[in-house]
């Protein structure tokens, strides 16, 4: 009998294989929720307002034996003697009494502004804010602070006064939207210093209103969701290789060559693989700022594989036999997601690969960079909706073919009416259960936004967002792992040649011989037989 395994694993089986996979998926759910902590933290950083009234490049700390002269507010007879060009907003990351670690993973800052209203000094609409930004480092501390990074940027203030703009309401604050600051993809040292100032002249920080504190909100990954995630990846990573390896060591046995569709799978499974490899427990020993650029790029390649196979798994089932087995058949579903990666990667390129010499970079910096970044994003998004037209076409196409030869099993003989029965009942459900899949990441994904992060349940907390991540992650690779047992050549059939050559006739070893020819499974010959008629 030849096939894959999908059609000639006895139903009983088939149950016990499907009961597997969810307990997986149940397990990788529940890592996330009972075991890791949140998978981010934010700490928000009050910035000192030291003096440097020299306006030279030492590095002022905050606090310890070594900080800097203070003001605590602008409103002090000391600061009114100040320039605003003689004020150094400095923070120390992280808190005393802490250490960061490259278990972090990756750093965002965002700044936070405080801003009275003044009618003598209101912020103007559309107004530029031009920060000096420096970064050092150290891993003791005693050490002297190594300059890391050095960059004057310039970010869009958008301030709203909720109440009206008279006299009695100066002193009132604005409210401020977040500033990005900077994005650092490794945490290979202990202590962080930044040195803002914000320059002031006739043409620069002119009508940006009167600051008086700044706040930055520091994120990294938590270094416990790291352990978990990291652990998660390096399990999968054999299963998932040893698999591919396994799968394509079937097909390479079987006496005709391997068609499109087999050679996608082997391409979904090289990208699994890709994307699980553990990299990460490299970055912990070694300074390597590219790791986010490198995490984006292998979701890219998963991803890109992921919609390959989708489109040419419909298409090979709708085809007729003349049309199969071509990629060229596909060349705009396939050039609409090589176009839309390219577009992705293009403009994280210009964000993240920026990074990697300058992290206080941002591409929302300018009126010309946001253009810019939106049109790439609407460029893309359009990209993936014409993909998932086409893809929804495809599928009803497949469904409504399958349903024509549903229409002709009463006419059949019990037995083969039995197995193409079961054979079209197996298709449908893995078509449903790919659908599941896409329609589960949308749904956890939703919940993951409008959640608070964790649930409470008796004394137990359930971190939901930790959840999301490693449930998405695992039921990716069980659906892939899925795909690529479930698709490989059945070798049941050479144990019983000999018994089946005896019991069936010309035209069931007729069938059995062009299906074993012209593709890898009966729902494949099926469906382009009736496409071709």
């Amino acid at each position: 009998m030849a096939g894959a395994i999908i059609e000639n694993m006895s139903s009983k089986k088939l149950v016990v294989f499907g009961f597997f996979i969810l307990i997986i998926q149940v397990f990788s759910i529940l890592v996330g929720a009972l075991i890791a902590p949140s998978p981010t933290s934010a700490i928000r950083y009050l910035a000192t307002k030291c003096i440097n009234r020299h306006r030279t490049r030492v590095w002022l700390m905050p606090w310890g034996s070594n900080r800097c002269q203070q003001v605590h507010s602008f409103d002090e007879p000391l600061a009114k003697m100040l320039d605003a060009n003689d004020i150094v907003f400095a923070v120390h990351v992280p808190l005393p009494n802490k250490e960061m670690s490259p278990w972090f993973q990756y750093m965002l800052a965002v700044l936070q502004f405080d801003i009275a209203f003044k009618m003598i000094n209101q912020i103007k609409d559309d107004v530029i804010v031009t920060i000096d930004a420096r970064l050092a480092y150290r891993d003791d501390l005693k050490s002297e602070w190594t300059t890391k990074f050095h960059s004057v940027e310039q970010r869009p203030l958008k301030c709203t006064f909720a109440v009206p703009k008279t006299y009695e309401n100066e002193g009132r604050f604005y409210h401020c939207d977040p500033v990005p600051l900077m994005e650092m993809g490794n945490v290979a040292h202990k202590y962080f210093l930044v040195n803002l100032r914000l320059p002031v002249n006739d043409t620069i920080n002119d009508g940006i209103g009167e600051i008086k504190d700044i706040h930055i909100v520091g994120i990294h990954q938590n270094g416990g969701f790291t352990k978990v995630w990291m652990s998660m990846k390096t399990v999968f990573t054999p299963w998932i290789f040893v698999a591919t390896a396994w799968y394509w060591h079937r097909i390479s046995i079987m006496a005709r060559p391997p068609v499109l569709l087999e050679k996608v799978i082997f391409a979904l499974g090289i990208s699994m693989t890709f994307l699980n490899v553990p990299v990460e427990w490299l970055s912990l020993g070694f300074e390597w700022t590219w790791m986010l650029l490198f995490e984006d790029a292998q979701q890219g390649v998963f991803y890109s594989a992921l919609f390959c196979f989708w489109i040419i798994f419909c298409g090979e089932h709708l085809m007729d036999q003349s049309q199969r087995n071509r990629l060229l058949a596909y060349w705009w579903q396939v050039g609409l997601v090589v176009f839309g990666s390219c577009v992705l990667l293009i403009f994280d390129l210009s964000e993240r690969g920026v990074h990697l010499s300058n992290p206080f970079y941002s591409v929302w910096g300018s009126d010309f960079g946001t253009n810019v970044a939106l049109t790439f994003i609407i460029v893309a998004a359009i990209s993936v909706c014409l993909y998932f037209f086409s893809l929804c076409r495809m599928v009803c196409c497949v469904f409504r073919n399958i349903g024509g030869k549903v229409q002709q099993l009463p006419a059949m003989p019990e037995a083969r009416r039995l197995r193409y029965k079961g054979i079209i009942f197996r298709f449908k459900f893995l078509m449903l259960v790919t659908l599941a899949c896409a329609a589960m990441t949308v749904i956890f994904f939703i919940l993951n936004q409008i959640s608070e992060g964790h649930w409470h349940w008796g004394d137990c907390t359930l971190q939901v967002h930790s959840a999301f991540l490693t449930g998405i992650y695992g039921m990716w690779n069980l659906y892939v792992f899925t795909i690529i047992f479930l698709y490989a050549p059945s070798h049941k059939h050479n144990r019983n040649k000999s018994r089946d050559s005896q019991h069936t006739g010309p035209e069931s070893q007729e069938t059995q011989l062009t299906c074993g020819e012209q593709g890898p499974t009966e729902a494949y010959r099926i469906t382009g037989k009736m496409a071709e008629d």
